[in-house]
């Protein structure tokens, strides 16, 4: 499953708010996404990061569900 945790930390890190987010241009409802692991594209993941000056790595991570961590057993 995909986190967008590592974007709320960092956002808060560097004082950005979702206000600041839509005014640079990311739709509310991508933020809505967002808030729930939901798919965005590649196109909002790089202007995320312009926005707030990060990388990839720094605003999504990789988190295994329990049942592919059950079907590795």
């Amino acid at each position: 499953m995909i986190s967008y945790r590592p974007l709320w930390a960092i956002m808060e890190e560097k004082g950005i708010t979702t206000y600041r987010l839509i005014n640079q241009g990311i739709d509310s409802r991508t933020i809505s996404n967002l808030k729930h692991n939901q798919n965005i594209t590649m196109l909002t993941v790089e202007r995320l990061c312009g926005i707030i000056g990060c990388e990839i790595q720094d605003i999504v991570e990789f988190v295994e569900e329990e049942q592919d961590i059950e079907q590795k057993k």
